[in-house]
């Protein structure tokens, strides 16, 4: 089903809102998902781990935990082990997986409690993928064990010189790894998560290897491509030592290229040159060094984690260390080829929906225009949806049809029948598209809500490259089957009042969201336009502990990212979520559209914003019931922060803004009051506290005796 609408281009007015006025009353509309004394200067832990915000006791209880699918080593050539199986004869990993498409490696023994209980769902999983294509092979890494029974058809490895294990990284007996045919590894990690250490669940609630393998067999890389298993330990020190991998092209650099540069760098891709071939990248080598080197490419701005530390962000693209010296290695060598048998299977790139078959398309009605040169001002466009009750939508897909010309794509949604951009970014993120990030989809229990008859608003930004062409972006929904356990909502910390003076090079803008109730952070999407220098959200919990949850120290407005967590983040009620921004107003900043002008807030380029969206879900009833009343942000600020001296007489509204803080003004004095400023939401609080730090009221008087 398609859907069509209407456009508008240009610049938006109302920015200084995220506010609906409906029979009279002022509502914020519902959006959906560090303190340094300079941009670059580090937190207390100098970087952008998101740390628990107490120190607390290790839990007893340990659930299988999603991974930065790189630093789990997805996509490598596994080295080819021999052990032998039940049978005494002596196979290798090349003969494993060479008769399927796809081989789950799975181990097990006949000793630890959890491998027990995950036995006869290895052997539901083996019978049921079996008629895919699927081969199931059981390793046992125990030596002495040897059970006489197992519930399995497939072959059954008694890997008791650790061989395979150390080819593979195994760490615990529980764990699972999928390859491809040429040994290069799709998945690993957990089964599902109805079973871990100390608990059991009557039904899992993340079927993990299932879900990798529906995706493979459908063409897609998984979405969660690597977990913990919480099992019986495997040490490292008892393992063999692992096979090496020789450092040619087609045994390491390719799948490194495929992991990490393909996405854009291929044929039909974003990116200005294809890498899929050897020449490709020998042609590019001097290039490639460089932004390896640094650090510009793989696209990836937060600050890495503490050295030994596992980063926090789940989609984290930075190159593992290992790749990054290999690579390096090889580009300054006589770069070796090496034996074409090595090499891994070609990538493939559907050219369809990544995400599958969507139950609905909304497509731009007509084809947008886009010029061969100079800049074009952000488009526009709007479309009625027409469904009469809330949709819950599982995974969404943003596609623009001339991918070389679109910088970004955000769409948002907007009440029925609206046309009206009130509050522009502020309120209503649905979705967006940047190269190499336009989808989403959420795990089974979490879904984002399509309001009845909403007006989804595209907002494009087109870079021309040099040849005219057009463009016709569309986004594709795919419903959940059912209402889900958590809605994922997204909230703006915003400050709309601030001014950047001409030449200023470190001007920092911040901002804060009060926390009414529990949640859990799932993403974070940092927002700025050409003068955007550096970003960092902090966490300040009741206790007064401050945590930085992401630092950003080198912001690119070339690069809109989204941080997306490997674990959820708890943020416990009365906590404070803190979002603050650089600018480089100056003529040292050489994408600086105008340096000798003050800069506000606004939608074009040549104007700036800080803006910091923050995705999350809520638990409990008290969440459940805040969420009626507008999420985060629908609901009154609270006191002003004790940094800030609020004179008792109130802060007086500019003519231009009275309107807008009209219902808020209760004696009509035509002045914000503390009383008063406790009522008005986070976003207006912020800009009031934008103008007190800028123009600070005097103090009062000593009192004499």
């Amino acid at each position: 089903m398609d859907r069509r609408g209407t456009r508008r281009s240009g610049r938006i007015g109302g920015l200084l809102g995220g506010v609906l006025l409906v029979g009279g009353a002022l509502l914020v509309l519902r959006p959906v998902w560090a303190d340094p004394p300079s941009a670059g200067a580090a937190s207390s832990s100098g970087s952008s781990v998101a740390a628990a915000p107490a120190e607390s006791p290790p839990s007893l209880r340990e659930a299988p935990r999603p991974l930065p699918a790189a630093e789990a080593g997805i996509g490598r050539l596994i080295p080819d082990a021999a052990c032998r199986d039940s049978q005494g004869r002596t196979v290798r990993l090349t003969e494993l997986v060479a008769g399927s498409p796809w081989t789950v490696l799975a181990f097990t023994n006949a000793t630890c409690p959890l491998c027990r209980k995950y036995a006869p769902v290895l052997a539901r999983l083996e019978k049921e993928y079996a008629p895919r294509g699927v081969a199931f092979v059981f390793v046992n890494p125990t030596q002495k064990d040897k059970p006489d029974d197992v519930p399995f058809a497939g072959r059954y490895l008694l890997d008791t010189q650790g061989k395979l294990r150390a080819a593979l990284g195994a760490t615990s007996t529980t764990e699972v790894f999928v390859l491809d045919q040429r040994r290069t590894l799709r998945y690993r990690g957990a089964v599902d998560d109805q079973y871990g250490l100390g608990y059991a669940l009557e039904s899992p609630r993340q079927r993990y290897l299932a879900a990798a393998l529906d995706e493979l067999l459908a063409g897609r890389s998984p979405t969660v491509a690597a977990t913990t298993a919480p099992g019986c330990v495997l040490e490292k020190e008892e393992a063999a030592s692992a096979p090496t991998v020789p450092l040619t092209y087609h045994a390491r650099i390719e799948r490194i290229i495929q992991v990490h540069c393909l996405e854009c760098h291929r044929q039909g891709g974003v990116a200005p040159f294809s890498l899929e071939t050897y020449d490709d990248v020998a042609a590019h080598r001097g290039m490639i060094r460089r932004v390896v080197m640094e650090g510009r490419m793989p696209p990836w701005l937060a600050a890495p984690p503490p050295a030994g530390q596992p980063s926090p962000f789940l989609n984290d693209r930075r190159l593992p260390e290992a790749d990054r010296r290999d690579l390096l290695a090889w580009l300054a060598s006589d770069r070796p080829q090496g034996d074409p048998a090595d090499a891994p299977l070609p990538l493939r790139f559907a050219s369809g929906w990544t995400i599958g078959q969507p139950d609905v398309i909304y497509q731009l009605p007509q084809p947008i225009a886009v010029k061969a040169e100079g800049t074009m001002p952000y488009q526009n466009v709007f479309i009625d949806t027409e469904f009469e009750e809330d949709r819950w939508v599982q995974a969404l897909e943003v596609q623009p049809t001339a991918r070389e010309v679109v910088h970004h794509v955000l769409v948002f949604t907007l009440p029925p029948g609206s046309r009206r951009i009130v509050g522009g970014e502020t309120t209503g993120f649905f979705a967006a598209y940047v190269p190499g990030n336009n989808k989403l989809i959420y795990p089974p229990g979490y879904a984002k809500k399509l309001p009845k008859k909403a007006v989804l608003r595209f907002q494009i930004h087109y870079t021309p490259n040099g040849k005219p062409t057009t463009d016709q972006t569309r986004l594709g929904l795919i419903f959940a089957k059912e209402k889900p356990r958590y809605e994922v909502q997204v909230a703006a910390i915003a400050n709309l009042g601030f001014r950047i003076p001409p030449g200023a090079e470190n001007h920092e803008v911040s901002a804060r969201l009060p926390v009414p109730f529990d949640v859990r952070l799932l993403a974070l999407f940092p927002h700025a336009h050409l003068r955007g220098k550096a970003a960092r959200y902090e966490l300040r919990t009741p206790d007064g502990t401050v945590t930085t949850l992401l630092h950003v120290p080198r912001y690119d407005f070339n690069w809109q990212l989204e941080y997306r967590f490997a674990q959820p983040v708890a943020v416990p009620r009365g906590s404070t979520l803190i979002y603050r921004a650089w600018y480089d107003n100056s003529a040292n900043n050489p994408a600086n559209p105008d340096p000798t002008r003050t800069v506000r807030w606004g939608e074009q380029t040549y104007d700036e914003m800080h803006l910091g969206y923050v995705e999350y879900v809520v638990d409990g009833l008290a969440g459940r019931m805040a969420l009626l009343q507008g999420g985060l942000g629908g609901n009154p600020g609270g006191p002003p922060p004790a940094d800030v001296r609020f004179p008792p007489e109130g802060v007086p509204i500019p003519e231009r803004f009275q309107r807008l803080f009209q219902r808020f003004d209760t004696n009509g004095d035509k002045r914000i009051d503390p009383k008063e400023f406790e009522q008005l939401p986070p976003f207006l609080q912020n800009g009031v506290l934008e103008y007190l730090r800028a123009n600070p009221p005097p103090a009062p008087p000593d009192k004499k005796d």
